[in-house]
């Protein structure tokens, strides 16, 4: 069972094994996924970003989850399903009291935390956005045809290589959302462009060369912007 490339899940464990385990499980299943270690750095993530839902741990040091899932609850309907080693009845109740969606004790099967990632998933509404992308994409002169996958500055197409191609495929699927490094590096190689593996280091050249594309001033990106230590996000008009 995949999820929807669309679907943006925040990760949030002060384990660092875990994090990177569960990122690169979710990510293979299609999912994207980025991961905080702390309540601080989450909070960090949430002013910035909008995800799908959030996996966080209980039992964190410093803030713990419960109190973190009641602050966000304050504000936010995103999804949270909690993570925790605890798994007494008490515990799951002060977990649904504190806001969240679901509870998982530790340990457990990575495909079952993929059966509930999906359930909580289907209950939540699109928002009207998401169901009815536009066709094309403006990004100033620059206008980008989703159906056709071509790019052009007023009347005059862009040529764009293989691997900018598909950056703008993945790009263009979800607008506004940052994708991180490692996420590019997946996806991209899952497009088999050629015999070499894509690295995160040739990914900052390849967005390097496509804002030359898109972009009025390069050096101070409009549209294919740098979220700083999280990744690349498209943000057209």
């Amino acid at each position: 069972m995949s999820g929807d490339i669309g679907a943006h899940l925040l990760i949030v464990d002060d384990d660092e094994r875990i994090r990177g385990l569960l990122q690169k499980f979710l990510i293979r299943h299609d999912f994207m996924a980025t991961v905080a270690r702390d309540a601080a750095q989450a909070r960090r993530l949430l002013k910035g970003l909008a995800f799908d839902l959030i996996v966080l741990d209980v039992m964190m040091p410093g803030e713990d989850g419960l109190s973190l899932c009641r602050d966000i609850r304050r504000t936010q309907d995103t999804p949270i399903l909690l993570l925790t080693a605890r798994g007494e009845a008490g515990d799951r109740i002060s977990g649904l009291e504190a806001g969240a969606d679901d509870y998982l004790a530790k340990p457990f099967e990575p495909k079952e935390l993929l059966l509930r990632i999906n359930a909580i998933l289907r209950r939540v509404p699109k928002p009207v956005e998401d169901r009815a992308l536009p066709q094309v994409l403006h990004m100033g002169p620059i206008r980008y045809d989703l159906d056709r996958a071509e790019m052009w500055h007023g009347a005059k197409p862009v040529r764009l290589t293989a691997t900018e191609a598909a950056l703008m495929r993945i790009f263009t699927t979800t607008p506004n959302r940052t994708i991180s490094r490692m996420e590019l590096v997946t996806l991209l190689n899952r497009e088999k462009l050629g015999a070499d593996a894509v690295q995160e280091r040739a990914v900052d050249v390849q967005i390097t060369r496509l804002r030359r594309k898109i972009e009025t001033n390069p050096k101070e990106p409009r549209y294919l912007q740098t979220v700083r230590g999280a990744g690349y996000m498209l943000a057209p008009d």
